[in-house]
């Protein structure tokens, strides 16, 4: 099923929300088959953190005042000038999760890693919370550069990015802006500007984006009136008479037996013992519902001609719905940026599955272009 019929299938079940089962409570078993359990660590985290590794709660202020919450991770022993990453996870994750356990397996290979939650989500500074803009999200990367460039054990000279999947774009786009970064290296990327303002492999037609556009309009009054902010879906489905239906979910409570393969996948990461967090916008509520607005305003990777001479490598599964954002962002500067398609994985492996997210490649990426 094509992503903007799962979108109204989230619309539908999330109207209903209430009276379907609660998520997992933290840290329990799931029940629903197939689910993959991973072996979580202490303090909610996704993974467990190896002996040979140190993880400290570090706090930044972005230029927008905000504060970042974020976590800094250093293999034990380290001496010396080190090449650091900052590392970022999906749209809707925190630090926990996906990009926590990248920064966990790149600092067991040698480089000061920090993995943050992006400002008004998780812990992370924002008087609104779980609202998102590009904009802003593009500056916590820079921050994030700052505050590595000061750290005594970090060569300011080697910094890059790793990024998973919503946050990628921001990534590319920090890295336009900002040739502090040396090299980035993103997961499952996604256009999230294109991706929201357009609908998936833009599906949207013109009357669907006005539609979305006056919706998002009306949504300001009515939060304005309240003084509150509702919830709502950040990609706009449509129901089966071309009307804006929206959900208060980003997915729902319990997967519907015919489901469609891109909701599964997403269902059996946040949803389930193996991805679920209850800091996570996508495992338990949704994004404020004027969310969007900024991403009609707002391009990103407008300027990927001033990455070279620096490189990009972008990291893709052969199977992921996503795909064609990574191929189409590589036609744009194919000589400061890679692709590299992993056989076997959709879009979801390349969150956790270290078994399929080619570590090694992406270490030898950082080792070269960093050097």
């Amino acid at each position: 099923m094509e992503r903007r019929k799962a979108l109204g299938l989230i619309a539908a079940t999330g109207a209903a929300a209430a009276s379907l089962t609660a998520a997992p409570a933290f840290g329990a078993e799931t029940a629903r088959a197939g689910a993959t359990a991973q072996h979580r660590g202490k303090g909610g985290y996704t993974f467990a953190l190896d002996k040979t590794v140190k993880r400290t709660s570090v706090r930044f202020t972005n230029r927008f005042g905000i504060q970042v919450a974020g976590d800094l991770y250093v293999r034990k022993g380290a001496r010396g000038k080190l090449p650091a990453l900052v590392v970022s996870g999906p749209f809707g994750a925190v630090k926990e999760q996906s990009s926590g356990l990248y920064a966990h397996e790149l600092a067991r290979r040698g480089y000061v890693t920090l993995a943050f939650d992006p400002s008004f989500t998780g812990e992370s500074g924002g008087k609104v919370r779980d609202v998102a803009s590009p904009d802003v999200y593009t500056e916590d990367f820079s921050a994030a550069v700052d505050f590595l460039g000061l750290q005594k054990g970090v060569d300011r000279e080697r910094i890059g990015v790793q990024a998973v999947c919503g946050l990628s774009g921001m990534a590319l786009t920090a890295a336009a802006a900002d040739s502090r970064i040396k090299a980035v290296v993103t997961a499952s990327m996604y256009d999230m500007s294109r991706g929201i303002s357009r609908g998936y492999q833009d599906s949207y037609t013109r009357e669907q984006r006005q539609k979305v556009v006056d919706y998002l309009s009306r949504q300001r009054w009515a939060d304005a009136e309240k003084g509150t902010y509702a919830r709502g879906s950040h990609e706009v489905p449509f129901d089966a008479d071309n009307n804006v239906a929206p959900s208060n979910l980003v997915l729902p409570r319990t997967l519907p037996a015919d489901a469609d393969p891109i909701t599964t996948i997403f269902f059996d990461y946040y949803r389930t013992e193996r991805g679920y967090h209850p800091r996570s916008i996508n495992s338990t509520t949704a994004w404020t519902s004027t969310t969007p607005a900024s991403f009609f305003a707002f391009r990103q990777l407008t300027d990927l001609d001033l990455l070279a001479p620096r490189k990009a490598l972008l990291v893709a599964g052969a199977d992921a719905h996503s795909l064609y954002y990574s191929e189409d962002v590589r036609a744009t500067a194919p000589d400061a940026i890679d692709l590299l398609i992993v056989p076997g994985a959709d879009h979801v492996d390349l969150y956790d599955r270290k078994d399929l997210i080619p570590f090694d490649q992406i270490d030898a990426f950082f080792t070269e272009h960093l050097a």
